[in-house]
């Protein structure tokens, strides 16, 4: 689904984003523009990806932070800065603190991904775990500001926040001049709404789309409200994007400089990750392959040159072990069946045979003997198998079933 964002002027100009450009020089690195042939392909034109999962601390957020940070006023910097966040956020605060010789606070969840944990710390950062989602660490983190006096740093409505983002596009209009569709995902929108502000002041005439997960949309019916709305318990594996309310700062750029807002389902998600590390060779968290689930979902709908940004590479391996057996699932790389065959010695064999005939990799074999609907001699076979796509599937089915065997659930 896609959604028009039009709307109103607001005080951020393309000069703020300038000023954040050169205030990043030596501390955020301009990361890579590399081409994917695959998705070439798929769009029919040029697309490029814009490798924000090497940046330092692993994604985008250090831009924004570092800006916020460095724009305080000495009595502030003495006081502190507090911020909340489960991952980017937290490790760009810390490190951005940390450069600028600022105590940094970060609370984050007591679930928040050990790998996570510990890059905040090495940073730079005093950690607090607290709460067991992430309004409630917001909660603490306010609070502690309210009682200490230290800056809260919000992670995405802020105008500092956004103008530091916003040097994603300037430089993609650097590194690609050519570039006529920008790809960019949304959570609370200050990356989108950065870019946005960028690239339409300088190049109106390119299209900015931002994407969503499905489960976790809460600009479509705020851009159609007219104004920020909040949507109920958000749900996606995409926890960078995973965002109730979008940010009022942003929220009005946005519907300025964003052309369309798209949502993309969780098996474009995981597949889309796959492809990143499959055939681009590239970690990148769920939140970042957003844009290129958008390009896998609907490919023609796309004006190239197209520029996806990967916005972040910190993904927990346990996350990603899950990630990527749901994103071969949805390739069809893996098969599911449940087979009853007779109880007897070498019957088990003879099924295998037939799926390494058929050249279909064995990850699990279970039995169940017990089932009542079993006949007394009988015995379910549920099978895991490893494959090489949706046809590869539907190979190994056809020859289960012209040895004899029913299929009785996929």
């Amino acid at each position: 689904m896609s959604y028009r964002a039009p709307g109103p002027l607001h005080p951020l100009i393309l000069d703020d984003v300038r000023g954040a450009q050169k205030m990043l020089s030596g501390v955020a690195r301009m990361t890579a523009m590399e081409g994917s042939r695959y998705l070439s392909s798929l769009v029919g034109a040029p697309v490029h990806l814009k490798c924000e999962n090497l940046q330092r601390t692993g994604s985008f957020k250090l831009r924004g932070a570092y800006v916020r940070i460095a724009g305080l006023r000495p009595e502030q910097r003495a006081a502190g800065v507090v911020a909340a966040s489960a991952g980017n956020h937290a490790q760009g605060v810390a490190l951005a603190s940390s450069l600028l010789g600022v105590h940094a606070t970060v609370f984050m969840p007591l679930g928040a991904p050990l790998p996570k944990v510990a890059a905040t710390r090495e940073y730079g950062a005093e950690v607090r775990l607290h709460g067991h989602v992430v309004d409630e660490t917001l909660a603490a983190a306010e609070e502690y500001a309210h009682e200490t006096g230290a800056v809260f740093i919000h992670p995405f409505d802020h105008p500092d926040i956004i103008a530091g983002q916003g040097t994603v596009g300037l430089e993609i209009l650097e590194q690609c001049p050519e570039v006529r569709t920008i790809v960019v995902g949304i959570g609370g929108g200050g990356l989108a709404a950065g870019i946005g502000l960028a690239v339409k002041s300088l190049r109106p005439d390119v299209k900015v789309i931002g994407v969503q997960a499905d489960g976790a949309a809460a600009y479509p019916p705020s851009l159609a409200a007219g104004h920020p709305v909040s949507i109920e318990s958000p749900a996606t594996m995409a926890d960078g994007i995973k965002v109730g309310r979008p940010g009022d700062v942003p929220f009005g750029i946005v519907r300025e400089y964003v052309d369309e807002v798209r949502t993309v389902s969780e098996d474009a998600l995981s597949s889309a990750l796959l492809l990143c590390l499959e055939r681009a060779k590239l970690v990148v968290e769920p939140a970042g392959v957003s844009p290129v689930a958008a390009l896998l979902s609907e490919p023609e709908s796309f004006q190239g040159p197209v520029v996806a940004v990967l916005s972040g590479g910190n993904v927990d391996p346990l996350v990603l072990q899950r990630i990527l057996r749901h994103g071969m699932a949805a390739g069809g790389r893996y098969l599911s069946l449940r087979l009853r065959v007779a109880d007897r010695p070498g019957v088990l064999a003879n099924l295998l045979g037939v799926l390494s005939e058929a050249d279909a990799n064995v990850l699990d074999v279970g039995h169940v003997r017990t089932d009542p609907r079993l006949g007394l001699t009988e015995v379910e076979v549920e099978l895991h198998l490893e494959t090489k796509g949706p046809e590869h599937c539907a190979e190994v089915e056809s020859a289960l079933r012209e040895a004899g065997y029913v299929v009785t659930a996929g």
